[in-house]
């Protein structure tokens, strides 16, 4: 065995404190804002398209490009539109999010996002919108495939890391959405209703990790309202929590369309608004400040934020190494793929002498999600030709689509091809998933079911005789009840342009299965506590399974997940030894060595999980405060070293506000997921604090008068649909007959647009737009329009929709002066 030697598992590679890091000087900055009158100043606040910025010309300060770039950019050189219909420069497609948590690699997610730094440079892109820190509250989130994991902890860490990549070129970066926005349902207009303590361990901590290790340049808020008040104008969130608490100082936007109340908003801390609204909000800011309700000072506060962030911008471009960018997408998608089950049949070592690849996902991909984080790649990999392309003419290699790509359906005809040539091989590698339409951005999935005719395949295969090994393909958790009957289960999630290369390389053994899971998997989706209130009702959903998500709620209540979080199989064999534990209170580090007992290279993720025994509030059976994912060859040791905090032994004392340490008992579990504990080490904390002991539900589903008394205060009321107003959605006013009528000409103008900006839009793409349409508030077709629909316009609808002839009259009187004066 090899001497031991330190971990390659480093968490940092870029410090936040570099000089591509450093946020201007403010008395620049300020000096700026104040020699610009109020109207410029004001200007400033509203972006000047739907991807740029307001620039100052007369300070030598040139407007800046944003540009979506959860995993890989979506840059619109000219003005582009929110949801990517209009054409985007190529630029690499790197694995989904879903992928790169299942990686649990910081190494990796760094290295990822310098590459997506170094495209934006290249393409001159400020700032890249993302990574998403939005907690997989339910598995069946229509956005699932853009966030990084179910555990608070996971997603801080590695979202992170990639914020210190892409901000190490001197690009910027907009974590989001901050925050509860964790599902798609009615997202402009839900109210998310959570407990003060489990918004803060569950859905706030990630932020703040990322806030506090990264200093990413820009905070992006969430549409929708939490507990009572919008993100976009919620003071506590923006200023209270993110800068006073954190010490975030860096510019806060809203999401696409987002902005409520502006004056509200320039109040509680929000920045900038996006995209440009044409100016629609100008008014009510410029009334505000002559009539006192908002000061100067926050709006010089708010625009300051802005000048500096122009002040960061590159003045330069760097070619980006594209081709090389393309292998680190597919070694990064062969990082996060999951080995669900194995008996053996993978990987295909030596290469069987028959291969039949069964799914139309072999020759058409599911390699992204559809949506505003859809990247136009620079090139895309199939598994039938990269898998062609490895073995060779030697090794037979048969093909059947099994069911339609598009629908998932399939027919007697397509069964009896895929079994025909099952038949006649050694192996199949049957490629299966979700279709394109099943999830995406804007709306939510109804089930975790698989499309019943890739269920039927599966089916099939494997009542024959041929070993079966599945090849997933889909960004959220599915039901297997079909897992335990084929011999091998590879979830490779949505693997990017060169997933199916990196799925290759998987299966056939030329790199190993390095993923583990960042969410649970369920036996069904009706175990879990937060499927009763998921999505909730179009105005209001309420956590009323409080702390309980995920592995949190499986593990406490005793009911197993098909595959827990954490778990993963792999090629080689690890042995673990030699632990303990050293350091003084609550600053800790927990030690082991990880030697790789195996015949291949591979790597292991050390988890490692704080229980409290004797807690004084309710607290989940075990909770994740540090890993290390590390690599090693065949027969090489290496020392693994975990460090605790204070932090990993705190829960959130509500009467306190502030994170406290009980003090007694507490066990570290070091494991390879949450229920494959290796060795538990259990000690005494001494502390000072006191915990207050609050209300705690007698379930896993708070009843009425338990979720009110953990809330603290009485719930948010739903608002009555009428009177209809300005956050009254298309879908609400359609029970008029005007409000019928708007709608249907919308939705028919909206699709019209898509099929002519984007000549083939896909079925996720044309609902996704039916839905922002029907469930997105009136106002946001100011906002996204660019002020072309001025809010007098709207006003006019909705008077009329309300019966209010008077009001209609005004509103259209309003409109007609405005075009006379514009023309």
């Amino acid at each position: 065995m090899c001497p031991c030697s330190l971990a390659r598992v480093n968490e940092t590679t870029a410090s936040p404190s570099g000089p591509t890091n450093r946020l201007p000087d403010a008395g620049s900055a300020a000096a700026i804002v104040a020699a610009l009158d109020r109207p410029t100043k004001v200007k400033l606040l509203s972006g000047k398209a739907t991807f740029a910025l307001e620039g100052l010309p007369g300070h030598g300060l040139d407007p800046i490009a944003v540009s979506d770039g959860p995993h890989g950019l979506r840059h619109q050189p000219r003005d582009g539109d929110h949801l990517g219909l209009q054409g985007s420069l190529p630029a690499t497609c790197f694995p989904t999010a879903a992928a790169l948590g299942s990686s649990w690699d910081v190494d990796l997610l760094d290295e990822v996002g310098r590459a997506i730094g170094a495209e934006a440079v290249d393409q001159g892109v400020t700032v890249v919108l993302g990574p998403g820190l939005n907690i997989k509250r339910h598995p069946a989130g229509g956005r699932s495939f853009e966030y990084l994991s179910e555990d608070p902890f996971l997603s801080g860490k590695l979202a992170a890391a990639m914020v210190r990549g892409v901000q190490s070129h001197g690009v910027g970066t907009s974590i989001k959405h901050f925050a509860a926005n964790n599902h798609e349902s009615h997202r402009l207009i839900v109210d998310a209703v959570v407990d003060e303590r489990t918004l803060r361990e569950i859905y706030l901590t990630g932020f703040e990790i990322a806030v506090k290790e990264s200093a990413p340049w820009t905070v992006m808020c969430a549409y929708n309202l939490v507990n009572g008040v919008y993100a976009s104008e919620h003071t506590e969130l923006l200023t209270t929590i993110l800068r006073d608490e954190w010490g975030f100082e860096g510019l806060v936007m809203t999401d696409w369309g987002a902005a409520n109340d502006r004056v509200a908003g320039i109040r509680a801390g929000l920045d900038l608004e996006m995209p440009t609204s044409g100016g629609a909000f100008d008014p009510a800011v410029l009334a505000a400040l002559d009539d006192g309700s908002l000061t100067e000072d926050e709006v010089d506060r708010c625009a300051t934020r802005v000048v500096q962030l122009l002040q960061r911008a590159r003045r330069d471009s760097v070619a980006a190494d594209y081709d090389a960018h393309h292998q680190l997408g597919r070694r990064a998608a062969a990082a996060g793929s999951v080995l669900l089950t194995n008996n053996g049949v993978l990987p295909l070592h030596p290469t069987p002498a028959a291969i039949a690849v069964v799914g139309a996902f072999a020759t058409e991909p599911r390699y992204q999600g559809a949506g505003s984080s859809q990247v136009n790649p620079t090139r895309l990999d199939s598994l039938l030709d990269e898998l062609r392309s490895r073995v060779g003419t030697s090794v037979s290699t048969s093909y059947a689509a099994g069911y339609d790509a598009r629908t998932g359906e399939t027919n007697d005809t397509l069964i009896d091809e895929a079994v025909g040539v099952a038949a006649a091989a050694d192996v199949v590698i049957l490629c299966v998933g979700l279709p394109a339409a099943w999830e995406s951005e804007g709306f939510d999935r109804t089930t975790l079911d698989l499309p019943a005719g890739h269920v039927r395949l599966i089916e099939a295969l494997a009542a024959q005789s041929t070993p079966v090994a599945v090849v997933l393909s889909n960004g959220g958790v599915v039901h297997m009840p079909w897992a335990d009957r084929v011999d091998a289960v590879l979830e490779c999630w949505l693997g990017g342009q060169a997933g199916a290369g990196g799925a290759v390389d998987v299966l056939v053994g030329d790199a190993e299965p390095g993923g583990r899971l960042a969410e649970s998997i369920p036996f069904h989706v009706a175990a879990l506590p937060a499927d009763r209130n998921f999505p909730g009702s179009p105005r209001q959903v309420q956590y009323r399974e409080s702390l309980y998500v995920g592995y949190r709620f499986h593990d406490t209540a005793g009911v197993p997940a098909k595959f827990p979080f954490g778990h993963g199989l792999s090629y080689t064999r690890f042995e673990w030894s030699d632990f303990s534990v050293e350091g003084t209170g609550t600053d800790l580090v927990v030690s082991l060595v990880v030697a790789n007992v195996g015949t291949r290279a591979g790597s292991d993720v050390v988890q490692v999980y704080v229980r409290d025994p004797e807690a004084t509030l309710h607290c989940p059976d075990k909770e994740l405060k540090g890993f290390r994912k590390v690599h090693l060859e065949p027969g090489e040791s290496s020392r693994v070293e975990i460090a605790l905090d204070r932090r990993a032994f705190a829960v959130w004392d509500v009467a306190a506000h502030d994170w406290l340490v009980e003090a007694g008992a507490f066990e570290i579990l070091v494991g390879r997921s949450s229920t494959d504990i290796v060795t538990t080490i259990r000690g005494d904390i001494d502390s000072p604090d006191t915990i207050t002991a609050a209300p705690r539900p007698s379930g896993f589903v708070a009843t009425d008068e338990e979720f009110r008394e953990m809330y603290g205060r009485p719930i948010p009321s739903v608002p009555p649909t009428r009177p209809f107003h300005r956050n009254s959605t298309l879908e609400e006013m359609s029970s008029t007959r005007l409000g019928r009528l708007v709608e249907a000409a919308v939705v028919r103008e909206s699709v019209r647009r898509a099929a002519h900006e984007f000549p083939d839009p896909d079925d996720a793409t044309l609902e996704m737009i039916r839905s922002a349409v029907r469930e997105g508030p009136a106002r946001a077709l100011v906002l996204l329009s660019g002020g072309l629909v001025p809010f007098d316009a709207i006003d006019a609808l909705i008077a009329g929709c309300n019966g209010d002839r008077r009001a209609a009259s005004a509103a259209i009187r309003r409109l007609v002066k405005r075009k006379q004066r514009s023309g």
